[in-house]
């Protein structure tokens, strides 16, 4: 990592965040001078944050994209989720008694991250209400992505469990999902064999309850999912 200065083009991305955005200038002014922070560039493929390690700041990817990973009781490494930039990321955890990280964070492309001081942050959202009440929205938001695993694995069948990670990914009422992980990353992540998982795919398209399409889309048939689930 390379220490790199702040100028205004990361104060319009830090002053973005749902963490800080919308807030009055004088506010926003007040966060620049008293959070203590630091500002770094990041290569590619690099790991910032390993699994178990103790969280002792704010963390900010300012730029870039973060691959975020557990390993499992079977030490198998499971892809949980994609952190795109400008984002707070892992903020549940800077206050707990067990602050340890339960994943771990690696950059996907050059990234920039700002890291910002535990006492500096907490004199923050002490001081200003309208900061607290963003810092307990961004981290119970946090918490989805767990959640949301919770759900899938909670279901009984393999295509169950399948539709419901398809559902959650659906925005905006479209039927069209990105799939981000790969077929073995997602066999993982619902606990099921990959050769169960593809049979299970091939039989929802000759079903037509989806349909594959190129660059990782998938068309969902919201019409029949909706009555499966």
């Amino acid at each position: 990592m390379k220490t790199i200065s702040f100028d205004n083009h990361y104060k319009d991305k830090l002053l973005s965040i749902p963490l800080f955005a919308d807030l009055p200038v004088y506010l926003q002014n007040d966060i620049i001078k008293k959070l203590d922070f630091k500002l770094y560039e990041i290569n590619e493929h690099t790991v910032i944050l390993e699994q178990g390690d103790v969280c002792c700041n704010l963390y900010i990817l300012l730029e870039g994209t973060l691959e975020v990973n557990i390993v499992d009781a079977n030490g198998n490494e499971i892809l949980i989720e994609h952190i795109e930039a400008p984002r707070a990321f892992a903020t549940p955890h800077l206050f707990k008694k067990d602050n340890r990280f339960p994943a771990t964070f690696k950059t996907l492309k050059k990234s920039v991250l700002l890291t910002a001081t535990k006492d500096s942050t907490f004199g923050l959202i002490s001081n200003y209400p309208d900061i607290l009440k963003n810092f307990l929205c961004v981290s119970g938001n946090c918490n989805i992505c767990t959640t949301m695993r919770l759900d899938v694995l909670s279901r009984k069948t393999i295509r169950e469990r399948i539709l419901v990670y398809l559902m959650k990914r659906v925005e905006n009422g479209s039927s069209i999902v990105k799939l981000t992980h790969t077929i073995t990353q997602l066999a993982e992540y619902i606990n099921v064999t990959r050769p169960a998982l593809s049979t299970e795919f091939n039989k929802m398209e000759k079903e037509g309850i989806i349909r594959r399409k190129e660059n990782n889309y998938i068309e969902l048939n919201m019409k029949v999912i909706t009555k499966l689930l």
